[in-house]
């Protein structure tokens, strides 16, 4: 069944946080990759910031082994919140991280199956309603012009033409291989009707230049497509394979993101993120500039 009444919200949010993140090793050997900060926050921290903007407050992580401290990132610290208070500390730091009681669960990904997979790991909590996703991997920032973060704007678009939405980016017509492609349809504005969407293609198969970027409004009929999916690139139950197969039934939808992506999955990415927000900071922003002078000579 389709949702398209604009007054019913998107209220659930799916994070796939399973990752071995095993392209920071080291570091990732005992922390979760979600949990490496950008200057003073964690990458799941800007991801579930990003979907209470946009109205979203029940949130389903999608965990593996390994990956309890995501969770207790997101809990009471009954000894550092009474220590910080008599001390006389401010406690505003922690505020982004309060979680209302029952609003956070957990599901496990036992076998590393990929994105489609992970997905359909929630198919009990998401249950009959359209939801979001979010990869955390994904850092996007919006243009701070009032349109909001990449998901506010897709839940606006959402409550205009309901069905399937899907956060899209112009890339260099070489860099195409890396990534999920749309096959598009009749444009509007930042709205592009999705006729079709392929995995990671050769640069001259390639339908687009427009990639997705990481975050997702589905309808639940998704995981029905996701149970009988079979594998696909790189040997894993592929999302993108399965929203493929529910285009002309379904309005499907691309928005083009007013924003910035950083692909805090490469270390050249998480890199430039760090350096790109903590230029922007007015409690650093200078000194990391002059800094960087300094270090460039």
């Amino acid at each position: 069944m389709i949702n398209q009444d604009p007054k019913k919200p998107v209220r659930k949010a799916v994070f796939p946080v399973a990752g071995l993140g095993t392209r920071f090793l080291p570091a990732t050997k005992a922390i979760p990759k979600e949990l490496l900060p950008i200057v003073d926050r964690p990458l799941i921290q800007y991801a579930v910031d990003e979907a209470r903007e946009a109205g979203i407050e029940e949130l389903i992580f999608v965990t593996g082994r390994g990956k309890t401290s995501i969770v207790e990132h997101f809990d009471t610290a009954y000894e550092l919140e009474a220590t910080m208070t008599e001390r006389g500390k401010s406690l505003d730091a922690l505020e982004p991280t309060r979680i209302k009681p029952g609003n956070l669960v957990t599901v496990r990904q036992q076998v590393p199956l990929g994105l489609g997979h992970a997905i359909w790991c929630a198919r009990a909590i998401v249950g009959d309603e359209p939801f979001a996703i979010f990869l955390p991997d994904e850092l996007m920032i919006g243009q701070g012009d009032g349109t909001g973060g990449c998901m506010k704007q897709m839940v606006d678009a959402y409550n205009h033409v309901g069905g399937n939405l899907i956060s899209v980016l112009e890339v260099p017509h070489e860099d195409v291989s890396s990534y999920g492609v749309i096959a598009p349809g009749e444009r509007s504005g930042a709205l592009t009707e999705v006729k079709g969407l392929v995995e990671k293609p050769k640069i001259e198969d390639a339908p687009s230049n427009l990639i997705i970027s990481g975050r997702y409004i589905l309808q639940p009929d998704v995981m029905h497509a996701l149970e009988t999916q079979e594998q696909g690139a790189g040997g894993e139950i592929q999302l993108t394979d399965a929203m493929a197969r529910m285009i002309g039934s379904q309005p499907f939808h691309a928005v083009t993101f007013a924003g910035r992506r950083f692909d805090c999955g490469s270390k050249l990415g998480f890199i430039e993120a760090t350096l790109a927000l903590a230029l922007e900071r007015e409690d650093m922003g200078e000194e990391v500039r002059a800094m960087a002078k300094r270090m460039l000579g």
